[in-house]
């Protein structure tokens, strides 16, 4: 992507190096608290778990992040190394700062021209550990986003992680993750979060609740998408390969790839949290090139079979 000499958003918390206050209350949970939504699920623990011996990342279960119930005591942060450099720390937290500048420009053009205003989110910085309206959550969780305080939480490292335990990277693909939890923010704006998520704990089976789950997050991939193709066509950011990288790392993301990734010989479709590979990469694509915002209304009004 081309983002020499762009604008950095105001709306960025660096709280790395903070970890956890003491006496902070619970892990992150959908529940009371406010919905707490994630780009990727607790499968790629186990992926990684398997492929690398290292149990720690991921640990989250993404039960506890989008389902309701009772949150649980607080676990203390896992020891994460290989963040890599001061230098490269900087330069990722100029890049996720412009991103989100885009993002904010974006969007309330977008909802502007709907009559409506839009309220930027903030995006806090963390290592290790952090403290939200929804809970504590480690860096183990990855990227997410707490609807409780319209706020994206995300740790650095986690791109590092991309590419060395997912195989998926590239500035664009980056910036998906982003802009999928941005997502998420608009879903919020819109009234959409708290309506599903209403529906989600009116659910009698977890099967039940992980389907609305998955409209949740393509929804949030399609409005990524939506993003992106107006990040292009107003600045010409996009360079060749990274439609692809974004693409990539949808399929990389997927519940059905990550299942078979972690060694499952059957997959286990009611386990689906973000959808399949297929799915994720069929909205990000198509808002992608489209920007037609109307068209993610399909996601919440389609059947099953054709999402």
């Amino acid at each position: 992507m081309r983002l020499d000499g762009r604008r950095e958003s105001s709306n960025v918390e660096d709280r790395r190096g903070g970890g956890f206050s003491s006496g902070s209350g619970s892990r992150m949970s959908a529940g009371k608290k406010g919905g707490c939504f994630t780009i990727i699920l607790a499968i790629v623990g186990l992926f990684i778990g398997m492929k690398t011996g290292n149990w720690g990342l991921f640990q989250s279960s993404a039960g506890d992040l989008i389902g309701g119930g009772t949150a649980t005591t607080t676990q203390s942060p896992a020891t994460r190394t290989n963040s890599g450099s001061t230098m490269q720390s900087d330069e990722l937290k100029t890049f996720a700062s412009r991103i989100l500048a885009s993002t904010e420009d974006v969007w309330t053009n977008i909802f502007k021209q709907n009559g409506r205003q839009y309220r930027c989110p903030k995006m806090v910085i963390f290592s290790d550990g952090v403290n939200t309206a929804c809970g504590s959550a480690s860096s183990s969780t990855g990227p997410f986003y707490c609807s409780g305080d319209q706020s994206l939480y995300l740790d650095l490292s986690f791109f590092a992680t991309m590419k060395q335990q997912l195989g998926v990277s590239g500035d664009f693909a980056y910036a998906y993750v982003i802009a999928h939890e941005v997502g998420h923010h608009v879903e919020n704006e819109l009234g959409l979060l708290a309506q599903l998520h209403r529906q989600m704990d009116q659910c009698r089976t977890e099967a039940e609740a992980n389907k609305i789950s998955v409209r949740i997050e393509l929804l949030a991939d399609f409005y990524a998408g939506i993003w992106g193709f107006y990040e292009n066509k107003t600045f010409k950011s996009l360079e060749d390969g990274d439609l692809e990288e974004a693409i990539n790392c949808a399929h990389q993301i997927g519940d059905d790839y990550l299942q078979k990734s972690a060694g499952y010989r059957t997959v286990k479709e009611e386990a689906f949290t973000h959808g399949t590979s297929q799915q994720r990469m069929k909205w990000l694509k198509l808002g992608l090139t489209t920007g037609d915002i109307s068209k993610g209304n399909q996601i919440l009004t389609c059947p099953e079979s054709q999402l």
